[in-house]
């Protein structure tokens, strides 16, 4: 079996890196994803394994974002306004809210902590390619998502 063209591997992963960045707290993540890709794609005839390529571009979308938000940290005054609930029956609408408010108690968590959680329960990564990913040990990774589950279990307690 062929290792996948770029193209190929853009099409498959794209929209889960977008969605990565978003969910890693980025305003622009559809630039963040797309810039990731640049990167890997210069890369690209130099990767020495054709399965590090998803692993190397996850990196890239973290490492851009954790950038991002370092620069960005004096610009934001205040984060986006959730959006609208869905129009609809009341079980809608309590989803939205219930979503809104992990969303927001996740948005707080300390950067570690969100990318460890995000990485885990959002894209099913091992503890080891969480730790490859964030650029830790394992166990700061077990100590990042151990902490941001407390902290979610918490702000979510005090929310209700």
């Amino acid at each position: 079996m062929a290792p996948p063209s770029f193209a190929e591997l853009f099409a498959a992963h794209h929209q889960s890196m977008v969605r990565l960045a978003g969910l890693l707290g980025a305003d622009d993540p559809e630039d963040i994803a797309q810039e990731a890709f640049a990167r890997l794609h210069a890369r690209w005839s130099r990767l020495r394994d054709d399965g590090a390529a998803v692993a190397y571009v996850r990196s890239i979308v973290c490492n851009l974002t954790r950038n991002r938000l370092r620069h960005l940290r004096l610009v934001r005054l205040r984060p986006p306004e959730p959006p609208a609930p869905a129009r609809g029956g009341e079980h809608a609408v309590l989803v939205a809210e219930e979503h809104r408010e992990l969303l927001a108690a996740v948005d707080r968590l300390p950067r570690r902590q969100r990318e460890a959680l995000v990485l885990r329960y959002w894209l099913d990564l091992s503890e080891r390619e969480i730790a490859e990913t964030m650029g830790v040990s394992p166990g700061s990774v077990k100590t990042h998502t151990s902490r941001g589950l407390s902290a979610l279990g918490r702000a979510l307690k005090e929310d209700s």
